[in-house]
């Protein structure tokens, strides 16, 4: 080895390769190892795949919560569950949601039979505000909507101040 070898700034430089220079297989290599690594990701939709959220053994129930002047409604989306299957509980001003979807599907035609079965459970715990009737909380499931309401007591309801906006 020579002396000139040891000099950072005398060593020859070696140019990249340029993704277009790269072989094929290694371009398509790549690029399956990207799609595979994004499979699993939360926002990939896998449903144009028929592979829904309750397949993959994850299910998460649309929740919308709004505060009204006397009250608080939640409503929770529980399609094709029974409210045995739910469970609602309130402690420290938190609301906490279980529950477990099964779903089995049985298809005879002739020339095939099948049977599919999938399962999920879930639980959403929801914050709540200060001030809220524990006691008088009302749950109803109705075609496959869970609403909760919890009224709000009345200390909470007078703490309500407006502030008026004024143009500048």
């Amino acid at each position: 080895m020579a002396i000139k070898d040891l000099i950072p700034w005398k060593r020859k430089k070696e140019v990249p390769l340029r993704l277009e220079d790269e072989h094929p297989f290694a371009s398509l290599q790549r690029e399956m190892n990207r799609m595979f690594d994004s499979f699993f990701d939360p926002g990939f939709n896998l449903e144009p795949f028929g592979f829904g959220e309750s397949r993959l053994g994850a299910f998460s129930p649309r929740i919308n919560v709004a505060e009204k002047e006397k009250e608080v409604e939640i409503s929770v989306e529980l399609p094709g569950m029974d409210e045995k299957d739910i469970d609602v509980a309130i402690s420290n001003e938190t609301l906490t949601i279980k529950g477990e979807k099964k779903e089995e599907k049985e298809e005879k035609k002739r020339g095939y039979y099948r049977m599919e079965r999938s399962y999920g459970s879930f639980q959403r715990t929801i914050p709540l505000p200060a001030g809220m009737d524990e006691a008088k909380a009302n749950a109803e499931f109705r075609k496959g909507v869970l609403t909760i309401t919890l009224p709000k007591t009345k200390e909470a309801q007078k703490a309500v101040k407006k502030i008026s906006i004024t143009t500048g």
